[in-house]
């Protein structure tokens, strides 16, 4: 992924924003960077409907969290993505167990999920005037997905370049970073308001499990939920 240090004054960004804890960090790293920030989320046939609640109970939220910058936040978007859902059967999208397939990919793993997120979004990114987009991909504390890897994304920034025929920047501020990382990223960005919007608002949980804990809300046993604890806890236990 190229990276730049953008003029504020200049530049806009599309945050690929599903609501959970990566995403929000991110939104709060563009807002950090960028003079108007848009938010992109997809329907894809998830079984929780949570998540979508939670994308705009946080984007609200971010405003207040970090007022200072709730003026760059900018346009929110929604993409029907609910026939390639139907498409990649995942335990994400249909009543199945969350295991190990053949593959040694976890049945969680949307295939090609990201793939189809960054060509919407830069689909929608060039109807928009905007050329940067920015995502959560991270294979430092990941689930296994291919998807997710910096080469993965490096190589779908060039084929978006390609397709588009003009310069297009994939940002992932949290490939190289843990969990723990992740929230101290947020901690730096916006102090204990950003924190516990993050805490609050935000899900993950793999069950759609709204279930109160320190580190957030869910099931606390889903892969999703014991690597955001794991996380959190080790964050606080350094703080």
């Amino acid at each position: 992924m190229s990276h730049v240090e953008p003029n504020p004054s200049e530049t806009a960004a599309l945050v690929l924003f599903s609501g959970g804890q990566d995403s929000a960090t991110c939104l709060a790293w563009a807002l950090e960077r960028f003079a108007r920030v848009e938010t992109v989320g997809f329907d894809y046939g998830q079984r929780h409907a949570v998540e979508m609640q939670a994308r705009l109970a946080v984007r609200d939220g971010m405003a207040r969290a970090l007022p200072h910058w709730a003026d760059r936040l900018g346009s929110d978007h929604v993409v029907d993505l609910t026939g390639y859902g139907r498409i990649a059967d995942s335990a994400l999208t249909a009543d199945r167990a969350i295991e190990m397939d053949a593959r040694g990919l976890p049945t969680t793993f949307v295939p090609g999920r990201n793939l189809i997120f960054l060509t919407a979004a830069a689909a929608l990114g060039d109807r928009r005037g905007i050329t940067t987009l920015v995502g959560g991909m991270c294979e430092t504390d990941y689930s296994g997905y291919p998807d997710c890897r910096a080469e993965t994304i490096e190589a779908m920034q060039r084929a978006l370049a390609l397709g588009l025929d003009r310069p297009i920047v994939v940002e992932t501020p949290l490939m190289r970073l843990t969990k723990a990382e992740t929230w101290a990223l947020a901690e730096r960005i916006g102090g204990e308001a950003l924190v516990r919007l993050i805490v609050d608002e935000s899900h993950t949980c793999y069950l759609g499990d709204r279930t109160a804990h320190s580190w957030g809300a869910g099931c606390g046993t889903c892969p999703a939920c014991e690597l955001r604890a794991a996380g959190y806890e080790q964050w606080a236990a350094g703080r």
